[in-house]
């Protein structure tokens, strides 16, 4: 039976605990966590040892149901170990992150710490052309659920949404950033669309570009931990850009394909594994999916970065790589693309596409 343990009140100093600490994001919170007045202890978590001060180690992986024994009078428990790799096998990244969250929620439960803070994306919300600007931080979330990390993210939301349900002691907030930059933990599909040769553009779109540096993240974080924030809880930049401003700063120019050919193509590359992300990863590329950062707003928080500057960290970071369709280019094919121009680097796949079906005698 679960043990009800109310929470730290407003002048308590609670008892944090981070999962994935040793690296990444996880490891950024942790940080400012250690550093934090208003942290009574710091709980870091991970399968190795990190280097973060004054912090006291869990060694373990979270899928084991021995976590519960592990979060002894911890008052909120962080939980940044997930894989967001796209270069990992999408069934084992899915099943680590979603068994992981589960475990956590459970052990959480089971060891009475009242308060659980997840952190996913903004792209649960979807990215259609109807979407308001910005959008409702309660707005219901209509991205597709299928073999992706945005996947992976709409099982942990549903983790989220039951696990009150079940343990009524249990407080659960979940943040969701705008598109992420700002390091090494920032690689996404939205990320590597500015390492292509050109801007991708579907005719009749009309995008709308928002970021959220990892620096405002980790500190949206802390606000979570610490009980600022509670329940569904946005964050990114202030306001966004649009598609003609991107390119001004950027100085890339645009590659504009009708709909029907950019999403075959980027179907037909992921059915045969040349790419990570499916073809409905593109609408994200295509039509608005801002989010407000009310509730963050009202607690006092504001972002550090604005889209300017986070678009100029992100370029910073792309440069001198390369790829399509978020695939990872070699300098051998990222120079025959360059050379052969925008129209070719996504309608000459066709023939990586006959290659590969020749091969596979598809």
């Amino acid at each position: 039976m679960e043990t009800p343990r109310r929470g730290p009140g407003p002048s308590t100093r609670p008892v944090v605990a981070v999962t994935g600490a040793a690296s990444g994001l996880g490891h950024r919170v942790a940080l400012l966590l250690a550093e934090n007045e208003q942290v009574k202890r710091l709980i870091a978590i991970d399968e190795r040892r990190g280097d973060i001060p004054g912090a006291q180690w869990r060694i373990m992986d979270v899928r084991d149901p021995a976590l519960a024994g592990r979060l002894d009078g911890v008052d909120v428990v962080l939980h940044l170990a997930l894989d967001l790799s796209l270069d990992s096998d999408p069934r084992a990244r899915g099943a680590r992150n979603v068994r992981g969250t589960q475990t956590v929620l459970t052990a959480a439960a089971a060891a009475g710490v009242p308060r659980v803070v997840l952190c996913t994306s903004a792209m649960v919300y979807g990215a259609l052309p109807e979407n308001e600007t910005p959008l409702d931080e309660d707005a219901p979330l209509k991205a597709t659920a299928d073999a992706s990390l945005v996947g992976d993210l709409l099982e942990i939301e549903e983790l989220a949404a039951r696990a009150p349900r079940a343990h009524r002691a249990l407080n659960v907030t979940v943040v969701r950033p705008a598109t992420l930059v700002g390091g090494p933990e920032a690689d996404s599909v939205l990320t590597r669309h500015f390492e292509a040769p050109r801007l991708l553009v579907v005719s009749g779109s009309r995008p709308q570009w928002q970021f959220c540096h990892v620096d405002d993240l980790a500190s949206a974080l802390v606000y979570a931990a610490l009980g600022k924030v509670e329940g569904v809880v946005t964050v990114g930049c202030e306001g966004w850009l649009e598609q003609e401003e991107i390119e001004e700063l950027s100085g890339m120019r645009r590659m504009e394909l009708p709909a029907s050919l950019a999403l075959g193509t980027a179907e037909r590359l992921h059915r045969l594994g040349l790419t990570p992300a499916p073809a409905g990863d593109l609408a994200y590329t295509m039509h608005g999916w801002v989010v407000p950062s009310t509730r963050l707003r009202d607690a006092g928080w504001r972002p550090l970065w604005t889209n300017e500057l986070a678009f100029a960290s992100l370029l910073e970071d792309v440069a001198g790589r390369h790829a399509l369709v978020a695939r990872r280019l070699g300098r051998k094919d990222a120079t025959t693309l360059g050379a052969a121009g925008a129209t070719v680097a996504l309608i000459g796949t066709a023939a990586i596409v006959r290659k590969v079906r020749k091969r596979r005698g598809i």
